[in-house]
């Protein structure tokens, strides 16, 4: 009985580090908690969602007290780890990926900035000159871990170089999406709260040019960053990309080095292991180590690994769980039709589609940038469908937005529409032309 036991346990823990391991793993999470969201707002146990969102929080810093309902903590505070990670991603990126070089760049980042005008320009189209224009950056952003996840799904049919370019036209989105949240979605500002915001931030680049790689150090600034630009006026989120900004991306040793010492120091383990010698020496070696691999890491790696199951896999779902909540009646779906249901739509669904289209066709009969290779044009179509899915940060965008509940509601409901419509028609144009 014990030994069953043993094995189904077994298998269970095997299954869920599988899963967890998935591409596609955090588009499900996230999906299921949007879901459940739905559900339970238009189940009889609404009070109690309404309930959870307002739930006060109180953070107690020193002699500072910051009172939060847990919907505004969640989008305020644990979304700038959210945050965090992009920005780290798109750091890397900048630095060793995909974008690092103006050959590999050149195509996904004018992609990208087309990608965002061509949502706006339909978004207007019905909005313009009406308290609802300002919505116009709900539709421009796309979700990188549902378009990923999708194209996924497709498996090995998907050429590589479609596979790159989406993950750096995406990156290239999060940034664009992040310097429209700081330009256009900011309350008035507080001077001072800015200028020690500045101050902070000039610590912390100070401590990446000394090549400080304490995670304590950029810990501490980071939540005094945090709750600066909180003060400031600038959305909070934003620290959380200024803070990736300031954190080192190399190593204390390098790994020529690190591979030559480590091996030296395994090999003494093993030879006092070996003779029963002095146990201390051993533990010596093991510290010695252990230290070494943590030099051998940046601090962006690691934080950035640190950080990624935990935003994947609980952050995010929670930020869907508090804010995809909306309640479904007859009136809100044929609001769909309305200016601020079709501009957000159609934003997603065709604007995407057009504006990546035309950016990705004119850059190779221009010359500025070449397809990659293995893809043809019918491909590139069916990524530009899928960059429609604008379901995180289109969310996010919408609360900083909208401050017409009805209008927040009809949002909501067509950035879920939207981002559906995308998904399907992306994935079957490609798995039909793959």
């Amino acid at each position: 009985m014990n030994a069953r036991l043993s094995s189904l346990t077994s298998t269970i823990q095997s299954s869920f580090a599988a899963f967890f391991q998935r591409s596609t793993s955090t588009g499900i999470v996230i999906l299921v908690a949007s879901a459940l969201a739905l559900l339970w707002t238009n189940s009889p146990f609404h009070a109690s969602y309404e309930a959870l969102r307002h739930q006060p929080i109180e953070i107690v810093l020193s002699t500072l007290h910051l009172e939060f309902s847990f919907e505004h903590f969640v989008n305020d505070g644990l979304m700038v780890l959210f945050f965090l990670v992009v920005g780290l991603e798109i750091k890397r990126e900048l630095l060793v990926g995909e974008l690092s070089s103006r050959q590999t760049a050149m195509l996904p980042f004018i992609a990208a900035v087309f990608g965002m005008i061509g949502p706006a320009i339909v978004y207007l189209a019905f909005n313009a000159g009406t308290d609802a224009a300002r919505g116009w950056g709900v539709p421009v952003a796309t979700d990188i871990a549902f378009a990923l996840g999708v194209l996924a799904l497709l498996g090995n049919r998907i050429p590589l170089g479609l596979r790159v370019f989406l993950a750096a036209l995406a990156i290239v989105d999060d940034l664009l999406a992040v310097l429209v949240i700081a330009l256009f979605y900011t309350a008035s500002l507080n001077v001072g709260m800015l200028l020690l915001a500045a101050a902070i931030t000039a610590l912390l680049f100070i401590g990446n040019r000394m090549r400080v790689i304490s995670l304590w150090f950029y810990g501490l600034l980071g939540v005094a960053l945090w709750v600066a630009v909180l003060f400031s006026g600038i959305h909070a989120t934003i620290a959380g990309v200024v803070l990736a900004m300031c954190i080192p991306a190399t190593s204390r040793i390098d790994r020529v080095s690190f591979f030559q010492r480590s091996r030296e120091l395994i090999t003494r383990i093993t030879q006092r292991a070996e003779t029963n010698e002095d146990e201390g020496e051993q533990l010596d070696a093991i510290h010695s180590l252990e230290q070494m691999c943590e030099h051998a890491q940046s601090p962006l790696h690691r934080i950035e690994h640190g950080l990624g199951k935990l935003v994947s896999f609980a952050i995010m779902p929670v930020f869907a769980l508090v804010n995809a909540g909306i309640v479904i009646d007859t009136s809100l779906v044929s609001s769909l039709s309305s200016s601020v249901g079709l501009g957000v739509i159609l934003g997603l669904f065709i604007g995407k589609q057009v504006g990546i289209s035309i950016a990705v066709a004119l850059s190779v009969k221009l010359g500025f940038a070449s397809m990659p290779r293995g893809v043809r044009p019918i491909h590139m179509y069916g990524v530009a469908l899928l960059c429609g899915i604008g379901f995180t940060m289109a969310l996010f965008v919408a609360n900083l937005a909208f401050i017409d509940p009805a209008h927040l509601d009809v949002a909501k409901l067509s950035i879920i529409v939207g981002s559906a419509l995308s998904a399907i028609a992306g994935a079957v144009v490609l798995r039909t032309t793959t």
